[in-house]
């Protein structure tokens, strides 16, 4: 008898060793353990491999488990029979149940799922050479139960059509952007951003032609200088009879370098033929994605680009610095103009040009405010409206409130924006 109960002892172990085995490698974080094999890990490297296996692994791990929670419960039971006649298949059952729950389950599941990385390698050698042996026996249960699954109809071979890695690792920066904080939430957000420069255009973040700032390529050579030299961007386009013409993009390095270059003439100004410093000016599609935009920059090595409509009417332009700016935020150096975009009130509310993107309020407020159909937040009024509203007037929309504050002709200048947590207001 104590031969039997030491056996069920150890049956009791093994199941508890199979149970947090297979919890520990199963919750493993797979981009620490790709990572630790790079490092020369060996322990990490079997963890891959067995992880890449996942079926000959779980059903390694199951058929161990049953084996010998199986021979424990019939140890048991054979046991207290012979101590206690009939009434011992009643008090194996209960008392088996509970052992296997707490002792087998529930202890060495906690306790793996808590140290699931430690855990893992410390199990992998054991594992590995489990598996190994129980292949033959894994792999011929694996073909009943596809011939199974085909007699009712099920294709074995199926994968999850929901799975998307990108929504999986979408999903993991948005939990670990969530539960982080400080400079961890910040490097949350702009993993996120990198995700969303394919699904956001360049229509969506360039700077309208109205704040463009342009040149005539036919003023004067000593009038362009003087402009560039005013102007807080090192790079500027040039048109001619009409400002949606653009002829030319002019690089004050450039300029600066033709002027010295006729420095010893006494007549330089008129010695310049600006044309001929000029970059050939770059158009690029309104609808391309930002990471196709992101990577036609690095592949020109190029700056600055033209944005244009369907009917190839000029509509902006782009920067390589605008595509940057919506991974890392914005970057202010010392010749950007500080404009007051967006101020957050005492009450909550938030006054805002209208001219700021949704895509920046979002990032900033942490919103949800939709920008498939405008980019910026006086185009969401005019499209959810539908109409050039009134000052004053006030509208709801996708839970928020937005009270026109200053229009300009029909341009929404400033608005006041009060988030669902705001205090209310009534409805246009």
């Amino acid at each position: 008898m104590i031969y039997i109960a030491a056996s069920i002892l150890v049956l009791l172990i093994l199941s508890a060793f199979f149970s947090g085995s297979e919890t520990a490698l199963t919750a493993a974080s797979r981009p620490l353990m790709h990572q630790m094999e790079k490092s020369g890990n060996v322990r990490a490297s079997l963890i891959n491999r067995l992880l890449h296996k996942k079926e000959k692994l779980i059903g390694s791990i199951l058929l161990g488990n049953n084996l010998v929670n199986i021979l424990a419960s019939a140890l048991a039971t054979s046991l207290l029979m012979t101590l206690f006649g009939e009434a011992g298949v009643a008090l194996a059952t209960v008392g088996m149940t509970l052992l296997v729950l707490i002792f087998s389950e529930i202890l060495p599941k906690t306790y793996a799922i808590r140290h699931a990385n430690r855990a893992a390698l410390a199990v992998a050698p054991l594992i590995n050479a489990i598996v190994i042996v129980l292949t033959p026996f894994v792999v011929t249960i694996n073909v009943i139960v596809g011939l199974l699954l085909r007699l009712f109809g099920v294709d074995p071979h199926a994968t999850d059509a929901l799975h998307s890695s990108t929504e999986e690792l979408r999903g993991a920066i948005e939990l670990h952007t969530t539960q982080a904080e400080g400079g961890e939430k910040e490097s949350g957000v702009m993993m996120r951003s990198v995700l969303d420069l394919r699904d956001v255009q360049v229509g969506e973040i360039m700077t309208h032609r109205k704040s463009v700032t342009a040149i005539n390529a036919d003023d004067p050579p000593e009038q362009i200088i003087t402009q560039v030299l005013e102007c807080p961007y090192s790079r500027v386009p040039l048109w001619r009879e009409d400002p949606d013409n653009v002829v030319g993009v002019l690089h004050a390095k450039a300029l600066l370098r033709e002027v010295r270059a006729h420095a010893a003439n006494p007549d330089v100004f008129n010695a310049l033929d600006i044309m001929t410093v000029a970059a050939q000016p770059w158009f690029v599609p309104e609808y391309t994605p930002l990471l196709d935009q992101l990577q036609a920059f690095r592949e020109r090595r190029e700056h600055f680009a033209m944005v244009v409509d369907e009917y190839g009417s000029l509509l902006g332009i782009v920067t390589l610095e605008d595509v940057i700016e919506e991974i890392v935020g914005d970057i202010d150096d010392e010749t950007d103009e500080t404009v007051a975009g967006v101020e957050t009130n005492g009450d909550g509310t938030v006054t805002a040009q209208g001219d700021v993107t949704i895509r920046d309020l979002n990032r900033q407020f942490n919103w949800n405010l939709p920008d498939a159909e405008a980019s910026t937040i006086a185009g969401l009024v005019l499209h959810e409206s539908r109409r050039i509203p009134d000052v004053g007037q006030v509208f709801r929309f996708h839970g928020f409130k937005f009270e026109i504050l200053r229009r300009h002709h029909h341009q929404i200048r400033s608005l006041r924006i009060t988030p669902p947590s705001g205090p209310g207001g009534d409805e246009a």
